[in-house]
């Protein structure tokens, strides 16, 4: 698929797309053809590679969007807020990367394919989305 056509589903440009991908192509689990015909396919055996390892690959994004603030390092009251819930935020990014080590894109692709022959869909991502 070209980054245009994997940007317009996600809302976003394909040079973003592009950005993402090189991660992934760093790592080997993508790699890309320029020209006619050219795009990103899938480099890697799928049930090797665990959402964990995308996330490492994409350099390790703060996986919560809720956290600890640092805005004003003064501030009493956001002292008193990151000290009261900064083990919490701790314990759940380390949850949820403990469940990334789990889930394999193997395990997405065959969710994805069964979710779209349940809707009647074609089994060609880059014919269908949503």
């Amino acid at each position: 698929m070209t980054s245009e056509m994997l940007a317009k589903p996600m809302g976003t440009n394909p040079v973003v797309i592009r950005r993402v991908m090189a991660g992934l192509r760093d790592q080997g689990y993508v790699r890309s053809e320029k020209g006619h015909g050219g795009g990103w396919t899938l480099a890697c055996d799928l049930s090797r590679v665990t959402l964990r390892d995308v996330y490492v690959a994409l350099g390790s994004p703060s996986v919560l969007a809720m956290g600890n603030r640092t805005e004003t390092p003064g501030c009493l009251v956001e002292q008193a807020v990151n000290a009261a819930l900064g083990q919490a935020f701790e314990d759940a990014e380390a949850l949820l990367l403990v469940r990334f080590g789990e889930v394999t894109l193997a395990m997405l692709s065959t969710d994805v394919h069964e979710r779209l022959i349940a809707r009647g869909k074609s089994h060609h991502l880059e014919n269908t989305h949503a």
